[in-house]
């Protein structure tokens, strides 16, 4: 056996974090609690825990500190309630069947346990500690969290210590607002309007870009910093500098010209992916947008394809007799998915607020609007205007504590 655990609970100078091992004494776990226990390193002393002194835990437990102990203040911590705490609830795991009974004098377990130096009260620190270490037992025998679970949550959670929120696509539709100025002191105002929300996606326009820099996208983070940004730059060559630059701004997409040849797309496209941002391959001015996204290899086909208006197309279409059940104004939505392996889209062209339900029916993740908001004399009121056709945020109806376990 080698089970893993992970476990936070509390807040403050006091909260607990635990990680821990748990397997057999003559595997890789027992060979660690060896070593921890007989290789001492200054300021993080293992100890094994024990219920009270001369009563050792079973399983056998060894407790290594995260946090360098510096001086009797900080030992008397690890010492005292930590340890209490991790012993306590290793017995309290054998006692209610987390740790099978008959397996307790065959496995051992490692515990790294945080102890902030700044934490004064004992009653916090063994409470925050016990509840850390049983849950993290709990969650090692039983295998969470499942892969699924991970996935789940992977676009959804946000750390902490991290202070922002770093946001993802992943529960579309979204409202793409087009920052297409050629004015800081506007674009702030714009910002600064424009209701904080999730659903919201902040685009730096090719104006912007142009008479900037990419820069502006940095700008546009210290209006707001959990934004989704998108930086237009409609790269055509040389994408992976392009993309890099933009990247170094914090910039979560990137959008590159479809008119591109398919060598410089794929090498744009793998520079997002290496970067670790979107990337959405404009298919403005594109005649055949469905024959050149199908020449792109499957490696690196876009995060997100951007349709524009087209009128002439549907026409087309009518005067051949075709088939237009499927059809928009932007082609066939449903179509470039499937070509595209599932990925997102994008629709543009004068998009109104009446027109979003239309999009989003027929198969449009993301919309995009710009004049009908930023040429508005209440830029609030436009941009409500299009969020009232969205559901609410993505998990505005989630409880804080219930994103772990289900009952």
């Amino acid at each position: 056996m080698f089970n893993i655990g992970e476990a936070l609970i509390g807040d403050g100078s006091e909260l607990a974090h635990i990680d821990l091992i748990i397997g057999d004494k003559e595997g890789p776990v027992g060979t660690s609690f060896a070593n921890g226990l007989s290789q001492l390193s200054m300021g993080h002393t293992p100890l094994t825990t024990v219920i009270r002194p001369n009563l050792l835990t079973k399983p056998a437990t060894l407790i290594v500190p995260k946090v360098t102990v510096g001086n009797m203040e900080d030992a008397g911590k690890i010492f005292g309630p930590a340890q209490t705490a991790v012993g306590r609830a290793v017995a309290d795991a054998v006692e209610e069947g987390y740790i099978p009974k008959d397996q307790a004098e065959n496995l051992v377990i490692v515990v790294s346990v945080f102890i902030e130096p700044n934490a004064k009260d004992y009653r916090k620190i063994y409470q925050y500690n016990y509840g850390a270490t049983k849950l993290a037992i709990k969650r090692a025998m039983e295998g969470y969290p499942d892969v699924n679970k991970v996935l789940a949550e992977k676009d959804r959670g946000t750390h902490p210590i991290m202070g922002f929120k770093v946001q993802k696509l992943w529960s579309p539709p979204y409202l793409q607002v087009a920052l297409d100025l050629d004015n800081l002191e506007s674009m702030e105002k714009i910002i600064k309007s424009i209701p904080d929300k999730e659903r919201v996606l902040l685009e730096a326009g090719t104006p912007l870009v142009k008479k900037f820099g990419v820069g502006v996208v940095g700008k546009i983070r210290e209006l707001r910093p959990d934004a989704f940004i998108i930086a237009d730059l409609k790269t055509l060559d040389v994408g992976r500098v392009e993309i890099k630059m933009a990247a170094d701004e914090t910039a979560d997409a990137v959008a590159i010209s479809g008119l591109g040849t398919i060598e410089s797309i794929e090498k744009a496209i793998h520079e997002t992916q290496k970067q670790g941002i979107y990337s959405i391959l404009d298919m403005m001015n594109v005649d055949n947008f469905q024959a050149k996204l199908s020449e792109i290899s499957d490696e690196f086909k876009p995060d997100i394809v951007l349709l524009h208006r087209n009128v002439d197309l549907e026409t087309c279409k009518l005067e051949k007799g075709e088939e237009l059940c499927e059809m928009t104004e932007w082609g066939n939505i449903k179509e470039i998915k499937e070509i595209n392996s599932g990925g997102l889209v994008a629709v543009a062209g004068g998009i109104t607020p009446d027109k979003v339900e239309e999009a989003v029916e027929k198969g449009a993740d993301i919309i995009i609007a710009g004049r009908y908001i930023i040429g508005s004399r209440d830029v609030r009121r436009s941009t409500e205007d299009f969020l009232e056709h969205f559901p609410q945020d993505p998990d505005s109806m989630r409880l804080v504590l219930d994103d772990d376990e289900t009952i």
